[in-house]
């Protein structure tokens, strides 16, 4: 390491950001991804014997990727290479695998590299990383805050593991506020600071789960604190003005979209008007394009409510075009009145259940002619070919209604809707079952 870094690692550590400064430098210094990195966990297993494999870090900002990383380049007796794929490209990364390889088969050195931001990397520069790890001349990790199933090539996926990691816990986050409070070398530990309790939960809070956030917020916060009697005081107010408002985790083309998405439709599902709200909320509040967030409640009123309340549809279809009439934000309105309704109503899937099981039937077995009198009568010659032969025309009977097969032979008596008890398909089944008892009396 030459003067220069040594220096510029120095500032860093006395000068920099709260949260550079405050990054863990020990596993046990490591707050929160117990689920990943508790004792006995795999991954820890790997990093304190030093037998590492390629991994993915896979989570939100400011849940501890990079700062694992960092920890690793510590505990490793190999040689630790950081990269950021913003700024680094395919010569840069060909470099570092041809160094490795002499490394390692040199002197028996092996070599870690890490590359930031790894989802910034286009399909051709993740496959020069293919061979590298196949071969073990390189002991990759990448980090990335995007979904890796969509961002990374499969490839790639197949040669590394992947860990996920979970956004913080809010009290995980209010430990890291109190460490850096304590803290003289890294921390604020040397300025006479009087935080209130109320003002690192509510810095915790709203920071989403990302200690990045809530650090670089404190150290905000100190600008607006007031002195007295040569303390700094901290007060919820101060917090409020550095947080400013709660950061918004949403992304339009990656996990959240999809995620909140199937919470939303689950929520409906389970006849929760108030989870489904908030779940339309955190989407609206993100950017997510409310014509997406309709499409999806029309699907849901047929899918999840169908004959239970044939209104769903309607009600959801008509909100769509509300949205589409008036544009946002005044669309919300009709979104809320549609899911509201939609998560409050009977609940059957009995006719998407029926059109799956038709549809699977029809894919698995061979297709079977329409029946003589079922077909069109209508067209030049076709009565000739006695097509429509034998139809009874229901209106012409009692109730408008005649015993008639209307599946092939081979099919006969076969059933696919079954309504539920659920609502208004609690009559249709009354209806229904009649014609079917009819049906086999006759």
């Amino acid at each position: 390491m030459d003067l220069v870094t040594l220096n510029l690692d120095k500032k860093i550590r006395e000068e920099g950001p709260l949260a550079q400064r405050m990054r863990p430098e020990s596993l046990e210094q490591f707050i929160g991804q117990d689920n990943i990195l508790g004792p006995g966990k795999p991954l820890r297993q790997m990093i304190e014997s030093d037998k590492l494999a390629s991994l993915i870090f896979y989570g939100p900002p400011g849940t501890g990727k990079t700062s694992l990383a960092r920890i690793i380049s510590v505990i490793t007796r190999s040689d630790f290479i950081q990269l950021n794929a913003v700024t680094s490209g395919v010569k840069e990364v060909r470099e570092i695998i041809n160094r490795a390889r002499d490394s390692w088969s040199l002197h028996d050195q092996r070599t870690i590299l890490f590359i930031d931001e790894i989802h910034r990397f286009n399909k051709a520069q993740q496959d020069v990383l293919l061979s590298a790890i196949e071969q073990g001349t390189v002991i990759f990790i990448g980090a990335t805050t995007e979904n890796p199933f969509f961002y990374l090539n499969g490839p790639l996926l197949s040669r590394t593991r992947l860990f996920v990691f979970e956004a913080l816990h809010s009290g995980d986050i209010e430990k890291l506020l109190d460490r850096s409070l304590e803290d003289q070398d890294r921390g604020l530990g040397k300025l006479s600071i009087q935080a209130d309790k109320e003002a690192l939960h509510y810095l915790a809070g709203k920071a989403n789960g990302d200690a990045r956030a809530a650090l670089n917020a404190l150290e905000t916060a100190l600008f607006t604190a007031k002195e007295e009697k040569g303390v700094l005081h901290v007060s919820i107010e101060d917090a409020a003005e550095a947080m400013q408002k709660r950061l918004l985790s949403y992304d339009r083309q990656g996990d959240s979209h999809y995620d909140m998405a199937s919470a939303l439709i689950k929520s409906i599902r389970g006849s929760n008007p108030d989870a489904a709200l908030y779940w339309m909320a955190r989407m609206l509040n993100g950017g997510e394009d409310p014509l997406f967030i309709a499409r999806r409640l029309v699907i849901s009123a047929a899918e999840d409510i169908g004959n239970a309340d044939p209104h769903a549809l309607t009600l959801a279809v008509s909100a769509a075009n509300a949205v589409q009439m008036i544009g946002m934000p005044e669309g919300r309105i009709p979104l809320a009145q549609a899911v509201t309704y939609l998560a409050s109503v009977p609940k059957s899937n009995a006719a998407y259940l029926a059109i799956n099981e038709a549809q699977q039937l029809v894919e698995d077995e061979e297709n079977r002619p329409v029946p003589v009198h079922l077909r069109d009568s209508s067209y030049r010659g076709s009565k000739r070919l006695g097509h429509g032969e034998g139809y009874l025309y229901p209106h012409d009977y009692p109730n408008h209604y005649v015993d008639q097969e209307y599946l092939p032979e081979s099919l006969k008596g076969k059933v696919f809707y079954r309504p539920t008890g659920q609502g208004r398909e609690k009559v249709i089944r009354e209806n229904l079952k009649k014609t079917r008892d009819n049906k086999k009396g006759g």
